[in-house]
């Protein structure tokens, strides 16, 4: 069975930090990119990281870049995405995805994901 999980979301104030993890089972986790979402009330969901599995280069959207980073754990079948300076726009559901066939280069689409996880809340208050 496949899955990934989401876990470490909560509510945190304003300027601190969490670091979300996304636990994969089930296929491939070495041979996919792995990329997070988020998705916030009214509005889009907006993909915001991605790791590659062939040489492990990252990608951050602008709107995290500077405060989050993304890293992956091959032992542990598991991503990490280390959030810092939380703030209250960083409110949202949080996705993690897996892709077999695309590499992060357009880790923003969605189509190109293969699994995805349940979603963990991330509440930050000001």
């Amino acid at each position: 069975e496949v899955q990934l999980v989401e876990s470490g979301g909560g509510l945190v104030q304003a300027g601190n930090s969490l670091r979300l993890s996304c636990a994969a089972s089930g296929f491939a986790f070495d041979n996919s990119a792995i990329g997070w979402f988020r998705h916030a009330p009214g509005k889009e969901q907006e993909g915001i990281s991605c790791i590659n599995n062939s040489d492990g280069s990252t990608y951050l959207a602008n709107s995290v870049k500077g405060r989050f980073t993304i890293s992956r754990d091959y032992a542990k079948n598991t991503v990490y995405l280390q959030m810092n300076s939380l703030q209250p726009e960083d409110t949202a559901v949080y996705y993690c995805a897996a892709g077999l066939r695309y590499t992060c280069s357009t880790y923003y689409i969605t189509d190109q994901y293969d699994y995805w996880g349940q979603g963990t809340q991330v509440t930050v208050s000001s």
